[in-house]
């Protein structure tokens, strides 16, 4: 289970999961004072409901101020302050005559209670969180995660483009390499390899994928694309150093070509894209690491939960049966 007091990739994980959150706060039924569209919690709140004192809320604000600040704690002060005072004079505890006011919003209150070590309930808490998270996952998408890139609008016009670009590979791997048919399979991972440093076996292994099921279906939108730029880039420079010879390339001259091809400067910030997309949402959408990106996972933004779970979201199918002229594109796209 992950332990939230270490992580802040997992933190910032499940407080930007918005569905998650709703979950959370209804099953925990806390409400607090509604002020400027949110629940706000004075630090005395806080404390009262995790058994704490105010020393410890200072402590962890002290070690952790950015966080908190970035998931909702605020001080507030001036106008915004006398507005909040005249709504909830008559239930403050504290602050009624300081001239600034420590709030928590809900976000903010998890972000506390995911830190604490000390509370016994703030681990309790923790417990259920993690729970609540994997149950929403599980209610939005049926229990599998592994198509979860479906959800996403660009992956049609991805996949639908994808078969005219591989195309284009094979055919210059035919028609300009000297190798057996081996080398479809030997190139494709060595593209592999440069995007995103696993080939298709390893990329099946940690998918859990069947034998008949694509790994390019399992893939994301922004990781195709880039898949078909390498692809049909190393398949022009095939072309030109076919016709520059006058034969066709030794399987060394293609495995050095790939890696001029993949070291030029304007590759580098769309390879390091793609590794923090596939290594960040497979992290926190699919719960699976990819060990040689680990230095690519970051948290996934809120932005990001509502691509692929909100219900504006949908899996292939249901996308193509709702909009029926998505699937004339769709077949027109592929056939092209």
């Amino acid at each position: 289970m992950k332990d939230l007091t270490v992580s802040a990739i997992d933190r910032q994980n499940i407080l930007n999961n918005q569905n998650a959150i709703e979950n959370i706060q209804n099953y925990l039924g806390i409400i607090g004072m509604m002020f400027d569209g949110e629940y706000r919690f004075t630090r005395q709140q806080v404390a009262e409901f995790y058994g704490i004192d105010n020393s410890t809320i200072d402590r962890y604000l002290s070690q952790n101020e950015n966080e908190l600040k970035h998931n909702g704690y605020t001080n507030l002060k001036g106008k915004v302050l006398k507005e909040f005072k005249e709504q909830f004079k008559w239930m403050l505890q504290e602050g009624a005559k300081a001239p600034q006011l420590a709030v928590f919003n809900f976000r903010a209150f998890l972000n506390l209670g995911m830190l604490l070590t000390e509370s016994e309930k703030a681990r309790a808490l923790r417990s259920t969180i993690l729970d609540i998270v994997i149950d929403t996952l599980n209610k939005k998408l049926g229990g599998s995660t592994k198509y979860i890139n479906q959800r996403d609008e660009e992956f049609l016009v991805a996949i639908a483009r994808e078969p005219a670009y591989r195309k284009e590979f094979t055919t210059s791997l035919s028609n300009y390499l000297e190798m057996g048919n081996y080398k479809y399979a030997v190139y494709t991972d060595a593209i592999y390899k440069v995007i995103f440093k696993e080939d298709a076996k390893e990329y099946r292994q940690i998918l859990q994928l069947e034998e008949k099921e694509n790994p390019r279906d399992t893939m994301y939108s922004e990781i195709l694309k880039l898949i078909a730029s390498f692809e049909i880039g190393i398949a022009d420079e095939m072309k030109r150093m076919f016709e520059k010879l006058n034969r066709k390339l030794m399987p060394t001259e293609l495995d050095e070509l790939i890696l001029e091809f993949s070291q030029k400067r304007f590759w580098i910030p769309q390879i390091e894209d793609a590794r923090n997309k596939m290594a960040s949402r497979d992290y926190g959408l699919r719960n699976i690491t990819h060990k040689r990106l680990i230095p690519y996972i970051s948290s996934l933004g809120i932005n990001d939960y509502e691509r692929f779970l909100d219900d504006k979201s949908k899996d292939l199918l249901n996308r193509i049966i709702d909009n029926p002229e998505l699937l004339d594109v769709f077949k027109r796209l592929k056939d092209r």
